[in-house]
This record gives structure tokens, C-alpha cells and sequence, in this order.
């Protein structure tokens, strides 16, 4: 039998207003998570999102590297103003 731990989310990461909801998260992947949201400064809920949103993306596009969807979601975090345009190489 798994430990089960409750854990409420209700504010996105990027601040918006979100239902309150309560779900039930095994706590090894909860402690895994506050592991890893000290490591990325995040708190344990916006770890959670990332995961879930890199996990969603992958399934989505099985065809793409989940590093590189990882990489892609942290871009897309970034502010528009610190970006690079995009410049191909001359073949």
C-alpha cells in the first residue's frame, strides 16, 4: 500500500487565478518534487506543473526528445525581450 499525500493547487506558476482542486500525489514523487523546486527555485506545485506539462507535451509529440521539450518549455518562460532572433545557416 502507497503513501498518499493531498496536495492542493489553486495559483499557477505564472500567476494566474485557478480553481482550488485537491489531488492525490504519492508522496515519493512529492518528496522528489520538493527536491527538485529547491534546485530550480520553484515551489513544489509549479514542479509539479512542469512536470506535468513536459509529460502532457510528451505524449503529445512522441516523436520529440523530452530534453528537447524540456529545453522548449523553459524558452517559452523566457522574456520576449531577452531573446535572440532566429538567424539559419548559410548552407
Amino acid at each position: 500500500m502507497s503513501i498518499v499525500s493531498y496536495y492542493n493547487c489553486g495559483i499557477s506558476s505564472q500567476g494566474a487565478i485557478m480553481t482550488t482542486s485537491s489531488v492525490r500525489i504519492n508522496d515519493e514523487l512529492v518528496a522528489a518534487a520538493r527536491l527538485a523546486a529547491k534546485g530550480e527555485l520553484r515551489t513544489v506545485q509549479g514542479q509539479l506543473e512542469y512536470w506535468a506539462l513536459i509529460g502532457k507535451s510528451a505524449v503529445e509529440n512522441p516523436d520529440l526528445p523530452a530534453g528537447f521539450i524540456a529545453e522548449l518549455v523553459l524558452s517559452l518562460q523566457e522574456p520576449r525581450e531577452l531573446g535572440t532572433d532566429f538567424k539559419p545557416r548559410s548552407g
